[in-house]
């Protein structure tokens, strides 16, 4: 993967490839849209790191540093965007066919606590619940498409879902960035990055369920 990214690295298809894994993971979420971009970045900052090393001279260096600067912000926005993209397809969809969706999610306990845990949360403004789920594995299937079935107002949606892309954004590729600046564009530091990044997960997992711990307590 790595390799194969490389060699798209300055390209616009890195940023197509990401974007499309991004968007099609609300619906997937089996797809490594996460692993994809901390790889992107972990290839960007390790070759970055290798021109710098083979330059030895200090203008060279702080040209490339400008440069992975503006390439990792590229990819923040990509990834940010991407994600508010495919949350508003899957809520939009959702909204529409909501007879449908409202069944196969009662078929879920799981899926049917979060969606009336969601539908609270967003109604007294406390849609942090969004920020979390984004980075619980599934969570942001379920909070898309439950936001869509509860008919819960773009207005109330939509800046919790650009809130939660950025930050999934930012803490993704400055994973991959800090890994492969440190370690270079490895497979340890791709794995070192991904585990941080499913750490982040189990994390929000955790703090999701922890009000239906007090409730059965």
């Amino acid at each position: 993967m790595l390799e194969d990214l490389g060699s798209l690295s300055g390209t616009p298809w890195v940023y197509v490839i990401v974007s499309l894994s991004i968007v099609l993971d609300v619906f997937v979420p089996i797809l490594p849209s996460g692993i994809l971009v901390i790889a992107a970045a972990t290839t960007a900052a390790g070759t970055g790191t290798a021109a710098d090393a083979v330059g030895g001279v200090e203008v060279t260096a702080t040209v490339h540093s400008g440069a992975h600067v503006a390439e990792m912000l590229s990819l923040m926005l990509c990834a940010a965007t991407a994600s508010v993209l495919g949350d508003m397809v899957a809520y939009r969809l959702a909204r529409r066919g909501g007879d449908r969706f409202d069944r196969a999610i009662g078929r879920s306990r799981r899926l049917t606590t979060a969606q009336q845990r969601l539908g609270t949360a967003l109604t007294r403004g406390g849609g942090g619940i969004v920020v979390l789920a984004r980075f619980a594995p599934a969570g942001r299937s379920v909070v898309s498409l439950g936001a869509g079935v509860a008919h819960r107002t773009v207005r109330e949606f939509l800046p919790w879902s650009a809130l939660a892309g950025l930050a999934w954004a930012v803490y993704s590729v400055s994973l991959g960035y800090f890994g492969g600046h440190w370690l270079g564009a490895s497979w340890m530091s791709t794995a070192l990055s991904v585990v941080a990044l499913f750490a982040a997960g189990s994390a929000a997992a955790f703090l999701m369920r922890r009000p239906e711990r007090r409730t059965a307590h």
